[in-house]
């Protein structure tokens, strides 16, 4: 054997060795990644999802507004409109609608009250105020039928805060554009008696 035919045959038996060298390494990964592939994932030794908490308020309360003229109630929809329903609760336990009036009466149409504006003695600046603050609207399938209850808003979706209407008659241009979280249950005969200045003498909530 020549010594350019060594030199040739010692290079060949390096490169051959590396690429054996080479070879076992990659094997040996992959059965690494197929053993990190097969590996059950369970709630319990991995990484648990997050999940979006919702607000849940029990279908259990009644909201009861006394009057002068009588009392209304009316029950919730807490699961069309939960963060509505969430926000006048919250409201009523504070105490803030007692005293409050209904500025806005329009017979065959709605009796809109709730605004902390209208317990003073200037009606100009009624139907303008509210709670500080506003909430998302959240539109349903549910309908504005005689004695339904919704939020009362300006032109932007989720400018509501505390002011709400009940339905006189069946109002269908409304579906779908405003929140109707309840339905008047007793005293509808009284919704239709309330006048324009009638006062919310106190709103509480009471279990069913």
């Amino acid at each position: 054997m020549s010594k350019n035919q060594k030199v040739l045959f010692r290079s060949a038996a390096f490169v051959l060795c590396i690429a054996l060298l080479v070879a076992v390494i990659g094997c040996n990964k992959k059965q690494q990644g197929a053993e990190k592939g097969s590996k059950s994932i369970t709630l319990d030794e991995e990484e648990v999802p997050e999940s979006k908490e919702k607000i849940k308020v029990e279908n259990n309360k009644i909201a009861v507004i006394e009057t002068d003229k009588g009392t209304i109630k009316f029950s919730f929809y807490p699961d069309e409109a939960p963060k509505t329903v969430e926000n006048f609760i919250k409201l009523a336990n504070e105490g803030f609608y007692d005293g409050c009036k209904f500025h806005r009466v329009v017979a065959g149409f709605v009796v809109q009250g709730g605004d902390p504006n209208s317990k003073d003695d200037d009606p100009t600046n009624d139907g303008q105020g509210g709670p500080g603050y506003t909430i998302e609207a959240e539109f349903s399938d549910l309908k504005h039928e005689d004695g339904a209850v919704a939020m009362a808003r300006k032109s932007e979706p989720n400018s509501a805060g505390s002011q709400f209407y009940f339905c006189l008659g069946a109002q269908p241009h409304l579906n779908g554009q405003y929140t109707v979280f309840g339905q008047v249950t007793e005293g509808l005969n009284v919704v239709r008696k309330i006048e324009k200045g009638d006062a919310m003498n106190k709103v509480y909530i009471e279990e069913k």
